[in-house]
């Protein structure tokens, strides 16, 4: 049954259902629960309000917990009735854990189970919510990064679900694989630290001690993992945001408790540890290369160590030292305690062969949906040439090409309303 509360400023329904964790043979596979969180402005309660999907980005995202009416979703209760799903394998829908992963059978098996939470599942998870749960009416889907990527999954094989789409910094390459993204972003990365040594270069001189002393191996953060170099690098990760390079800043200038130099700081171990656990999102390193694959890739194969093998500027010993960006690598399944128990499971879904196609071409090319995307120029993750190239074939993609926001626009700048406000005036959604 659906549970409902106020937030302040907020309405609030819980929903769960049960759907197959195969949608292609639903009647012969095991069920999963996927859960919907439903807002709505606590004064218009009773209006019939449209619809508006968030689609969270990941992969392994699970969606927003609102406290209020602030930033974009403000935005949208203005309007909209609002829907977030946390996606098949996140927060309350049947997340993946490592117990449950390892009762699944052989790591064949397990890779055979997690490719069952890629896009084109969470779009049938999204049509089932909005057909059981909100009488089949048509919905505009809001997808941030990943969330883009599944749009165009839903543009391809659901359309009939949706009366316009909004995508922040989420515009997928159509056809390429995981090691083309890759080579495309890794420039974008080196880029980013050239940005930061540009505003912090006394950084310099502290990333390069802080690789010193991880050199030795005789470093633990709290959860008792070996802090290596390379895990410390994928602190770049948050180069990719606002503010970042401030965050990544303020780290370093705790690094050590005494100006002299002297073993690593308990603040910057723990903050280490903390930021590159994946404690909570293990599925975002799982699945973060399978996102790219379909029936012509062929396996992932760990695309992204394979490109960051080909640039000795990125190598520990390296300085200056560079930090990495979101890629995922598979020494991380064998040095970081929450992703120990997935090993074998990442090895086995990086080999994998068998991939479905998570996107139609030619129904995209003949798209009517009206999709108002933004597409962030310096955009660290995905990639702006790729997502031109897409809007390029999609049909009824408007893009809008900024550099004033970071990745993570959506979430501090005023994105939302000026998509809204640029579906408007080509008609709004469709009727």
């Amino acid at each position: 049954m659906p549970i409902s509360y106020t937030l302040p400023g907020v309405h609030v329904t819980d929903h769960s259902v049960d759907v197959p964790l195969d949608w292609s043979q639903p009647d012969g596979s095991p069920t999963i629960s996927v859960f919907a969180r439903e807002l709505v402005d606590p004064a218009r309660r009773t209006e019939d309000l449209p619809l508006l999907v968030f689609l969270q980005g990941g992969p392994g995202g699970k969606g927003p917990r609102p406290t209020g009416p602030e930033g974009w979703v403000g935005t949208a209760l203005k309007r909209f009735r609002v829907v977030l799903l946390d996606q098949r394998g996140t927060g309350r829908s049947s997340a993946v854990r490592a117990a449950a992963l390892d009762a699944v059978g052989t790591p064949a098996q397990q890779a055979e189970h997690l490719s069952h939470f890629r896009a084109d599942n969470i779009v049938r998870d999204a049509e089932h919510v909005r057909k059981t749960l909100f009488d089949g009416r048509r919905w505009t889907s809001l997808g941030q990064s990943y969330g883009g990527f599944i749009t165009m999954t839903y543009l391809s094989f659901a359309p009939e679900g949706l009366n316009a789409s909004l995508v922040t910094g989420g515009l997928p390459s159509l056809t390429a694989s995981a090691r083309e993204v890759y080579e495309r972003t890794q420039p974008r990365v080196v880029a980013k630290n050239e940005q930061f040594r540009a505003r912090y270069p006394h950084a310099v001189k502290t990333l390069g001690r802080i690789a010193d002393r991880l050199s030795t191996g005789e470093v633990t953060e709290p959860g008792g993992d070996t802090l290596t170099t390379r895990r410390f690098q994928t602190l770049g990760m948050d180069f990719g945001m606002q503010p970042g390079f401030e965050r990544v800043h303020w780290i370093l200038d705790e690094a050590f408790d005494s100006p002299h130099g002297g073993p690593l700081s308990d603040t910057l171990l723990a903050t280490v540890g903390a930021e590159t656990s994946f404690a909570t999102n293990p599925l975002y390193a799982l699945l973060h290369e399978s996102i790219y694959a379909q029936s012509h890739t062929g396996p992932t194969a760990w695309a992204a160590q394979s490109v960051r093998d080909a640039d000795p500027a990125f190598a520990e010993s390296a300085r200056p030292l560079l930090l990495t960006g979101e890629m995922i690598y598979p020494w991380m399944f064998a040095e970081i305690n929450a992703l120990r128990p997935f090993r074998a499971a990442a090895d086995a879904l990086a080999e994998r062969q068998d991939w479905r196609d998570l996107y139609d071409l030619h129904r995209l090319a003949e798209n009517e949906v009206p999709v108002e995307a933004t597409v962030y120029f310096d955009d660290m993750f995905v990639d702006s040439s790729l997502s031109l190239e897409t809007a390029m074939h999609v049909g009824n993609v408007a893009p809008w090409v900024t550099n004033e926001f970071e990745h993570d626009g959506l979430r501090l700048g005023d994105v939302l309303p000026k998509l809204l406000d640029r579906l408007d005036a080509r008609g709004g959604p469709l009727r």
